[in-house]
């Protein structure tokens, strides 16, 4: 028969409905998650190259798809995952430093990533066209 006196249990951890989110958590997730998206951004340039190369037909639809909004969609955020994760990289440099580990410091720099990506993907978006 099952000891129906047990001890209490543990707490679980917190959920996410109560836990509050923080930048460095954030910036974590997001380091992983640009990573990851990267290789979409690849693979469709890899489709458009290797369609190139092989014959006409291939390409104009390797074209079509390169060059629509979904192809602009995709290189856009490529472009905003590379921007990301170069400072990002650059970030955890600066901690592997032994340097910005505080709390305050931290948020700071992470913040600085997010919005330093989207001014430098905008700003390369504008020298491009």
């Amino acid at each position: 028969m099952a000891d129906t006196d047990r001890p209490q249990a543990r707490p679980l951890s917190p959920h996410l409905q109560i836990y509050r989110w923080q930048v460095p958590m954030l910036t974590s997730i997001l380091t992983r998650i640009t990573g990851h998206a990267l290789v979409a951004g690849v693979v469709l340039a890899v489709w458009w190259l290797s369609a190139a190369a092989s014959s006409d037909s291939h390409f104009q639809l390797a074209n079509r798809v390169a060059t629509s909004w979904f192809g602009d969609l995709v290189f856009t955020a490529s472009l905003w995952a590379v921007w990301y994760h170069y400072l990002a990289g650059l970030r955890h440099l600066y901690y592997d430093a032994g340097h910005g580990l505080d709390i305050p410091t931290a948020e700071k720099l992470g913040w600085a990533c997010i919005i330093g990506s989207v001014v430098l993907t905008v700003i390369t978006i504008i020298l491009v066209q």
